[in-house]
């Protein structure tokens, strides 16, 4: 493999909703550049992106993976991302190391809503950017609606270069709007030949490169003067203006294509070498000093000290850990040390490899740019930063989108619950959008995702890489009862079965406090009617018994308990008679104090195109939620409300049908609220039920 300086090398996302045909495109790009002897597809099985076993039974995308392959004397790395909102942590966190990203949008189906969402990671990261229309050989394919809603969703800089030549079965070609030449391709490699533009195309090409010219025009001012003067410019001026153009944003080229044909192909990648930007031309990078919030910079210079930043692991049970990162600064070698301020802790490279989609390709060094692997850091994970230990830098992490829905996990096998846990963690290492926690309360291992698909994917890779078998089911709510009411009660134990008895008697008076204060306990003996030895003993006989509430077993809170009387016996009184007591009391006083059930509600943020509004609201009002406040981002509305978590436990699938897929929410944990009688009633009964069985 040549050798490259940073000034060559393009990194390089490939984005877009799931089904647009990134994985298609990436295949394409090493097919047509020579890099593989055939073209690798998706729907067989023998895509060299896509290669785990999950991926090819449901014909997506789901990790985000590596290649490259060289291309006018220069080298491209392509990130291959998924376009399933389910994965979209690991597009984020790609976006994260690149320096630019090809947009790939359906002929047919136009922008759609995770194009939306990537659109706006882009802009997070002020990434140029090139759109791919692909698919212009299917149905009803149609560039100028593609073209319309480009322009609606993004902004009119949006500015096609090429021109389709025909559409569906009958597409076959482009129009270059720089040379004014027809590209007619063939079906090997993505090689055309270039003719005259046809007669029925010109005066279209003409008006499209009229446009065209004066939006690249505006691009710069000298550009501008020219153009004034003259009514055109020149097809290296053009190029000029468009490379300025693209990096600085204000202008986003567009191409048509068929990645399954390799129509379109040659032209994109001379597009991306020729005006996307290199680490060079995308400057410093900025960080912090470890433990301080002085800001630094990282040049991308060979000749500085070290850095890069790790935006993906993967876990594999024979292998080990495999770490994917990029270099910011600095050179990298195998066996080289390097530091990890993120963790603290100094680790040593082992071989260093340049990734083809599965396959490890040895790298003797790595300049600022390279993306690679290195295997068994024990330290180092998804978003720490590497790098020289008497330069120290530390890059921001992108914190993980948050989870929006969980199952219960149960080992199939008894006595795998440790081996869940592990395994857990190990996945989590891969993938940072999952997470897991034991409830204390209901004892049950939670695993939160991105979807149900996230999760029945987690759960799969579990099984095939760890062995590990669980069924999923719904989590259950933790529920709490309380009191709203206020009694005075005795509790009282008294046991004689000769030789020495057991004698314990209290008076308790029981009342409610305010939502969220908790539990307190009083202790209001005077003169000595109940020795204060024993005191102690009745709290705790009532922390024990507030675990297990008298309505369907859930913990009591929001209420004080004052120990107010009693009397003791001074030989059979014990620790154990008052702690048993102090419990009866506070059981039969709790019936007396009209007790109830609370459930936790959440606050609930959900972002839906402005068509979903009533649908969305309506379905909301349905699982007993309720409106607090509306927000808009762009085009799009953002509910606020809150909701029973019992309610949405399985809002993703639904809030998916009733948007199409366009709709998506956050939600945490804000406090408990009563629940109504009738809804009451039913849980008290399957508790009580549940119970006899």
């Amino acid at each position: 493999m040549a050798k490259y300086e940073s000034n060559s090398l393009r990194n390089v996302a490939v984005v877009g909703h799931g089904g647009t045909g990134k994985t298609s495109l990436c295949e394409s790009f090493l097919y047509v550049s020579g890099k593989t002897d055939r073209l690798g597809r998706v729907d067989d099985g023998s895509s060299s992106m896509d290669f785990e076993p999950e991926e090819h039974k449901r014909h997506i995308s789901i990790n985000a993976a590596v290649n490259f392959f060289d291309w006018e004397k220069g080298k491209v790395n392509i990130v291959d991302t998924p376009g399933d909102s389910n994965f979209a942590t690991d597009t984020l966190n790609s976006l994260r190391v690149v320096d630019s990203v090809v947009i790939v949008i359906d002929a047919v189906g136009g922008v759609e809503f995770q194009t939306e969402k990537v659109w706006e990671y882009a802009d997070q990261f002020s990434l140029p950017r090139i759109v791919y229309v692909n698919k212009m050989d299917r149905e009803r394919a149609d560039y100028n609606k593609a073209l319309e809603s480009v322009r609606n969703s993004f902004g009119k800089k949006i500015t096609p270069l090429y021109l389709p030549i025909g559409s569906e079965d009958q597409f076959r070609g482009l129009i270059d709007l720089i040379a004014m030449k027809a590209l007619v391709f063939d079906e090997t490699r993505g090689n055309f030949k270039m003719e005259d533009i046809p007669d029925p195309l010109k005066e279209s090409a003409a008006s499209c490169r009229e446009t065209m010219v004066e939006d690249v025009a505006e691009c710069e001012e000298g550009l501008m003067d020219r153009y004034l003067d003259k009514g055109d410019l020149e097809p290296d001026e053009l190029k000029t203006g468009i490379r300025k153009g693209v990096n600085s944003g204000e202008l986003i080229p567009l191409i048509y294509g068929s990645a399954l044909k390799n129509i379109g192909i040659k032209p994109l990648m001379d597009m991306i070498v020729r005006y996307l930007p290199s680490p060079v031309d995308r400057g410093p990078v900025k960080g912090k000093k470890p433990g301080k919030d002085t800001i630094e910079e990282r040049q991308p210079d060979p000749g500085k000290p070290f850095s890069g930043f790790v935006f993906k692991t993967i876990a594999d049970p024979y292998a080990g850990k495999l770490t994917i990162f990029r270099v910011y600064s600095g050179t990298a070698t195998s066996d080289a040390n390097f530091y990890n301020p993120s963790k603290k802790a100094s680790e040593r490279f082992g071989n260093i490899s340049f990734l083809e989609g599965k396959v490890q390709k040895p790298a003797e060094s790595l300049v600022p740019g390279d993306i690679a692997s290195v295997a068994k850091l024990k330290e180092t994970t998804t978003g720490d930063t590497m790098c020289d230990e008497k330069s120290p830098i530390l890059y921001e992490k992108i914190p993980s989108l948050p989870p929006v829905m969980s199952f219960a996990v149960q080992p199939k096998t008894k006595g795998d619950e440790d081996k869940i846990m592990t395994s857990l963690n190990r996945l989590v290492e891969e993938d940072p959008s999952i997470s897991f926690h034991r409830d204390d309360q209901t004892k049950e291992i939670i695993l939160s995702g991105m979807g149900q698909v996230h999760i029945e994917i987690t759960i799969e890779k579990l099984k095939r890489k760890f062995g590990v078998e669980v069924h999923l089911s719904t989590p259950k709510v933790p529920y709490k009862e309380t009191i709203k009411g206020k009694t005075r009660v005795q509790g009282k134990y008294k046991k004689q079965s000769g030789g020495r008895g057991q004698y314990g008697d209290t008076w308790l008076e029981i009342e409610s406090l305010p939502r969220g204060s908790g539990f307190e306990f009083v202790d209001k003996i005077i003169g000595g009617a109940i020795p204060r030895q024993y005191i102690p003993a009745v709290e705790k006989g009532i922390v024990e018994a507030m675990v297990e509430g008298s309505l369907a077993g859930y913990p009591v809170v929001d209420f004080r308990v004052s120990l107010v009387d009693g009397s003791f016996h001074t030989v059979d009184s014990s620790e154990m008679a008052f702690k048993i007591a102090g419990s009866m009391g506070f059981k039969k006083g709790m019936m007396d104090c009209q007790p109830t059930l609370l459930e936790p509600i959440v606050t609930i943020d959900i972002e839906i195109p402005d068509e979903y509004m009533g649908d969305v609201i309506g379905d909301l009002n349905s699982r007993r939620g309720r409106v607090l406040g509306m927000d808009t981002k762009g085009s799009h509305q953002i509910i606020k409300g809150q909701a029973p978590l019992a309610e949405i436990l399985t809002y993703a699938p639904d809030l998916r049908s009733i948007t199409s897929g366009r709709g998506t929410f956050t939600y945490k944990h804000s406090h408990y609220e009563e629940v109504p009688p009738f809804i009451a009633d039913k849980i008290i009964a399957a508790a009580k039920a549940k119970k006899e069985e």
